[in-house]
């Protein structure tokens, strides 16, 4: 079986004011909950890793649930021949309310 390089991940440049809502000690779990769940098979379904239902925040169309309670979003898009991600928001959600940037979003 053929392996395949990692997917590359970039990140919008809006990720940066998103992560500026989110607690600095939570920067290190975001980082690192990106890069192992989307280096490798960010277009595979799974528990914490969904298609998105449009309209979407940003457009986007899969979002990953982790942290505390679940509480991190990342919504992305997926390029399977570039083997690209492209991270196009950060957010919390807090109860049935979505926050990015301190704006709050429809789910």
């Amino acid at each position: 079986m053929v392996k395949l390089p990692p997917y590359t991940i970039e990140f919008a440049p809006e990720t940066l004011d998103h992560l500026g809502s989110i607690d600095r000690k939570y920067y290190r779990l975001i980082e690192k909950t990106i890069d192992e769940q989307l280096s490798h098979t960010p277009d595979q379904e799974t528990r914490n890793r969904k298609p998105v239902e449009q309209p979407a925040p940003f457009s986007a169309s899969w979002e990953l649930r982790f942290g505390p309670a679940n509480c991190f979003r990342v919504f992305y898009d997926v390029e399977v021949r570039e083997r690209q991600v492209q991270v196009l928001a950060i957010g919390v959600k807090k109860g049935n309310r979505l926050f990015i940037s301190g704006e709050e979003f429809e789910l």
